[in-house]
């Protein structure tokens, strides 16, 4: 049953508040992830850590109708277990501005299933940004989904009017998005959507425009861990991504995917610690720890077991290392690298001591792949 919502009913929002907003940079947040219609207001509201800072941020959907069939999908065309509510942009705006004016939230994640088309729908969640942009003057955090395959001037305003979008692949390849979603097209309807994004980007270069970014579910249909780090690498380098997001696959009831097991949340990990590595400390995906399946190991991170590889039996001398060699070694990110670098202009570091008063918050964690002045830090054993 299709129904409409009555603007009075604010509560009824709370049922469109079910699709997966990646939380901040932290990936055990990232892991929170609801494929189903939420019970409560509060389930519909999380704090985000946004461009615009942590923020408690409402997820809702303008519809929870659709006619795709994703087959991992809750809002899937002909699921029966899904309560199908619809707003209209003006109904959305309004209770949205009702829950800011309340207090309980500054920042608006909306996406909505597909009805009458990608354009028809995109129109309506570019009509209710509009709405919330102008006629109420909120100035805060927006974050839209891109529908599949929309028409240049619908993704160049609703980059102007949000502060991220995003356009979710979900799978790494036209083959695994086939298995996942077969009414979508991964190269005309998903991935040229990014690479128009960048390009309206560099054609209007003193705008300020939405990021972007995207997310793959893991894991349902034979994906690997170098299929979606390559994917990865690509749009970070190419199309300007802010972050690639993964949603480790979780059965949903009365979808084709029903019986395939849940995929582990710990892959889901090692993919975030992978793409940090290559997003953020310029690592190359060839340099990445894969087995010969293809996929990361579980048992330890992609940098400790790279170290594991490289370093244990080469170590790094702290007071010689590059920037760019310290931040090889578990433990040292950009700010304890400059911290070493600065110290040793003044100092001999010769125990680990020096480099937790440094800001390390676990220097035995590094000190198998490091050397203090030529000697190999000593290490007081756990007794635990």
């Amino acid at each position: 049953m299709h129904v409409q919502i009555q603007p009075d009913t604010i509560t009824k929002l709370l049922h469109s508040g079910t699709e997966f907003e990646p939380a901040g940079d932290h990936p055990r947040e990232e892991r929170k992830r609801a494929p189903r219609q939420a019970t409560s207001l509060m389930e519909c509201i999380t704090h985000l850590s946004t461009p615009k800072g942590k923020k408690p941020v409402l997820k809702a959907m303008l519809t929870t109708a659709c006619e795709r069939n994703c087959f991992y999908c809750p809002f899937r065309a002909g699921r029966s277990m899904t309560r199908r509510l619809t707003f209209s942009p003006d109904e959305m705006a309004r209770g949205f501005e009702t829950l800011y004016r309340g207090g309980l939230v500054d920042g608006l994640f909306l996406s909505s299933g597909i009805i009458k088309g990608s354009i028809t729908t995109q129109d309506r969640i570019i009509a209710t940004a509009e709405i919330i942009r102008k006629r109420y003057h909120y100035d805060g955090y927006l974050h839209l989904k891109i529908m599949p395959g929309i028409q240049y001037e619908q993704l160049y305003r609703i980059m102007q009017l949000a502060d991220r979008v995003s356009v979710n692949l979900e799978g790494p390849t036209e083959e695994r998005l086939s298995a996942l979603a077969p009414k979508k097209e991964f190269m005309h309807e998903l991935l040229r959507m990014l690479q128009l994004a960048e390009q309206i980007r560099r054609e209007h270069p003193h705008e300020r425009l939405a990021s972007t970014v995207t997310q793959f579910v893991v894991g349902a249909v034979g994906d690997t861990d170098l299929e979606l780090m390559t994917l990865s690498q690509q749009l970070y380098r190419q199309m300007g991504l802010t972050r690639a997001y993964y949603s480790a696959f979780t059965p949903v009831q009365q979808t084709p995917f029903e019986q395939l097991p849940a995929t582990s949340e710990l892959r889901e990990l090692r993919l975030y610690q992978a793409s940090f590595l290559v997003r953020s400390y310029g690592w190359n995906i060839n340099e990445l720890p894969f087995q010969e399946n293809g996929n990361l190991l579980t048992t330890l991170d992609p940098k400790r077991a790279w170290a594991e590889r490289h370093l244990r039996q080469a170590p790094v001398e702290v007071m010689t290392a590059s920037h760019a060699r310290l931040m090889r070694v578990p433990g040292i990110g950009p700010q304890t690298a400059s911290a070493i670098l600065a110290a040793r202009r003044t100092s001999r570091l010769t125990d680990l001591s020096q480099l937790r008063a440094l800001g390390m918050a676990n220097p035995e964690q590094a000190a198998p792949y490091l050397l203090l002045s030529g000697r190999r830090p000593l290490t007081q054993r756990t007794l635990f």
